[in-house]
């Protein structure tokens, strides 16, 4: 068969929506007794196990690079186990569906049709909480441990974003836990590892401001941004950041300029506006 570890994500969500589903109208099959939900019931929960299955090696041919991040492995681990726990239960309704299939074939065999369904909803349920727990451990797998984002496709590029987004988030985190060279340091890294990028640029210049305090060298490098003039987002973060860098310098009066300027320029900004009149 061949690698699926790219496809991991989009399986493994059929598989739990399919399972989660199936499970659900056998229950009320049990209880309602219609045709309709007796073989959607059927159909949700072959197919969902058929998921299962492609969700266990599509999960095994991924979990290589993943295991190989510091401190990850044993999450990885634990995720595996119930995967593969939750697969075997289902295996175990799939058979028990089938069974009820060839049984129900005949209406004199129907009550103990009923009877193999009240099983696999039994087991079934059982099943379902496993799968919670497969879940669970894959959502904390990718969330809090960083396992997948990046290295899903293979693509160097994709490991660069997440590693961006690393370098941003810490920053954070070091500047609310009163860290502001370790948020410095952090930030010079993103913006060297994207030098064209104005967003990345314009993150510098607020780190300058905000961890080193130097409000002249961040006036001089919000300058030395060259934005494009259809993007107005950006246009006012630049004019707002050296307009909070000239009144930490005491200078008003640039201050003023700056924003009035930039309100010209985009006269629908609420907030250039709302700034510039703070200052008046």
């Amino acid at each position: 068969m061949p690698n699926l570890s790219v496809f991991h994500p989009q399986i493994v969500h059929f598989a739990v929506v399919l399972l989660l589903v199936g499970v659900g109208l056998r229950c009320l099959s049990i209880v309602l007794r219609r045709p309709f939900v007796t073989n959607a019931a059927a159909l949700c929960l072959l197919f969902g196990t058929l998921a299962a299955v492609l969700s266990v090696k599509s999960g095994t041919d991924a979990h290589g690079p993943v295991e190989r991040i510091p401190g990850v492995r044993e999450a990885v681990m634990e995720h595996e186990e119930h995967g593969i726990t939750a697969r075997n239960i289902f295996l175990g309704v799939a058979a028990l569906e089938l069974i009820a299939l060839a049984v129900g074939a005949t209406q004199e065999r129907k009550t103990y049709a009923r009877w193999v369904h009240i099983g696999s909803a039994v087991v079934g349920v059982v099943g379902a909480a496993q799968l919670y727990e497969a879940s669970e451990h894959g959502g904390e797998l990718v969330y809090s441990y960083g396992g997948g984002p990046g290295l899903r496709t293979g693509n160097p590029k994709d490991v660069e974003r997440l590693l961006i987004a690393g370098l941003y988030n810490q920053s954070r985190e070091d500047r609310k836990a009163g860290r502001p060279a370790e948020a410095a340091a952090l930030i010079d890294e993103l913006a060297k590892r994207m030098p064209q990028d104005p967003e990345a640029r314009l993150l510098r210049v607020e780190s300058l401001m905000l961890d080193r305090k130097n409000y002249a060298a961040a006036v001089a490098a919000a300058d030395s941004i060259a934005i494009e003039p259809a993007n107005a987002r950006l246009r006012a973060r630049q004019a707002t950041l050296k307009a909070d860098a000239f009144i930490s310098m005491g200078q008003r009066d640039s201050a003023r300029a700056v924003l009035s300027a930039a309100a010209a320029a985009m006269p629908t900004n609420t907030r250039l506006k709302a700034k510039l009149d703070s200052l008046k």
